[in-house]
């Protein structure tokens, strides 16, 4: 009988790994992925998108009003967020993932289920709303400074290793960039530290025991990194391997720390579709006016035998700080980013972004009632400004469906002419106040020859020309 029943049991083993397989293939067009029809988009349901987003905060689990505020962020057309997996005890809310024991040290070996609620809540209440998560798993500003002191990895304060077991100091005052915090040299391929490996390993795979579950989840490995690549191909590797054991696809890029999106360090990314099948541009967003977008440009060029989704999950630009310069800036970033064919904008968290205030608030409304109007899936963006004349520095920014759509992004007013020579047809005439979300003027133009557009005001305005049936 024991022979018969170990067959009984492979049996039911292989087809219960088939259900699953199948069940996970049946879904599959639920969960987001790059769109088959335009892989520099997302896809989610089925459905392709535009990704918009502003917050508050990074560490957005943490906060007491997350529901609220996620409601608040869908209401005006938000379906993106940020979320780094960070713990830092500054504003008294904040917990840490792990058990903190009776002698006020931390075991890492056991798990702070408030915090792991916290995730999870994050997880099923954006899932609810539609609302797509870009998880950081690292962030290196929680490792050094003040942040280090009071950390359960500093072996100070857990059970589990000591000073010279782990390799680690009591104190790394300099700026996490300096990259000299051994934390992010663990892995086997640098100093193969398995007594720290180990914990954080066990962290990431309890993330996805919680992020695999749901299907409106991307992955970055660090937050603004300029840590050594083995690092990053570590973990992206750990990541997709877990999710491959479980039937489960996933998305996975890097965020590296160089302003200039030429330089060697964002090849690591460009040049590894297979390792990261998206991309995160966000410190692009260091730049203004026409560097801005000619960079920009330039990685959609770059990668356009292989095109991925190319995302800005936080954009600089407050007034209150140095951070990407004012208000006005960081706008003009948002617009850029859609109409040169970005999957993704969101507002960085204040104070070095402006967040979910007025004036974001305002800015999605009106994207989303632009895009209501314009197949922006379809279209491409006129990178090197070729079909616009009279135009000044950072004035004006075109993408169009050939022959039927024209959009026009102005950041601050103006007049330029825009060449119809090969769209005959007549075109009706809309213009958008984007600070007022709302339809302007309407008129009707003949194509086939260079027309020439004036904004109806200053100020932030977009115009759309849409072919006429005949």
């Amino acid at each position: 009988m024991k022979p018969l029943f170990l067959l009984k049991f492979i049996f039911i083993t292989i087809i219960g790994t088939l259900l699953v397989n199948l069940l996970s293939a049946q879904n599959s067009d639920e969960v987001i992925k790059p769109y088959p029809e335009n892989p520099y988009y997302w896809q989610y349901e089925g459905e392709p998108l535009v990704m918009l987003g502003g917050t508050k905060d990074d560490n957005l689990f943490q906060i007491p009003d997350l529901k609220t505020h996620l409601e608040e962020l869908s209401e005006v057309g938000g379906n993106y967020v940020r979320n780094t997996m960070s713990d830092r005890p500054t504003r008294g809310f904040e917990v840490y993932p792990f058990k903190k024991m009776d002698n006020g040290k931390y075991d890492l070996k056991q798990w702070n289920k408030e915090y792991w609620q916290r995730f999870e809540n994050l997880l099923k209440w954006t899932s609810q709303m539609d609302i797509i998560v870009q998880i950081e798993v690292w962030d290196r500003f929680d490792y050094s400074r003040s942040n280090w002191i009071p950390h359960p990895y500093n072996p100070k304060n857990n059970v589990n290793y000591t000073y010279e077991e782990s390799g680690f100091e009591p104190k790394y005052p300099k700026h996490p960039g300096a990259n000299v915090q051994p934390f992010f040299f663990t892995t086997p391929q640098q100093s193969n530290n398995q007594t720290v490996l180990k914990y954080q390993q066990r962290f990431v795979n309890k993330m996805l025991d919680y992020s695999l579950e749901y299907p409106n989840v991307l992955y970055c490995i660090d937050n603004e990194t300029s840590g050594e690549e083995a690092w990053s191909v570590y973990w992206a590797r750990f990541i997709r391997q877990r999710a491959d054991e479980e039937g489960q696809s996933v998305n996975i890029t890097e965020m590296w720390d160089e302003w200039d999106l030429k330089e060697p360090q964002h090849r690591r990314t460009f040049d590894h579709p297979d390792r990261f099948n998206f991309v995160d541009i966000s410190q692009n967003n260091h730049q203004t006016g026409e560097t801005h977008w000619q960079n920009f440009q330039w990685v959609r060029d770059y990668i356009s035998d292989q095109p991925r989704p190319i995302n800005s999950v936080k954009i600089y630009g407050s007034g209150y700080d140095s951070h990407g310069g004012s208000v006005q800036d960081a706008v003009e970033k948002f617009w850029r980013w859609i109409i040169g064919g970005a999957a993704s904008a969101r507002f960085h968290r204040p104070n070095s972004g402006i967040g979910l205030s007025e004036t974001a608030q305002s800015q999605m409304l009106s994207a989303r009632m632009f895009m209501d109007e314009f197949n922006i899936f379809k279209a491409r963006p006129d990178s090197e400004h070729k079909l616009l004349s009279g135009r000044e520095e950072n004035e004006a920014y075109l993408t169009r469906i050939p022959g039927q759509q024209y959009a026009i992004y102005f950041t601050n007013g103006g007049e330029i002419d825009l060449h119809l020579s090969n769209a005959n047809g007549r075109y009706q005439v809309k213009w958008l106040d984007i600070s007022d979300s709302e339809w302007k003027e309407q008129a009707s133009i003949k194509g086939g020859r260079k027309v020439s557009l004036e904004t109806p005001g200053e100020g932030q305005y977009l115009i759309l020309l849409t072919k006429m049936q005949q």
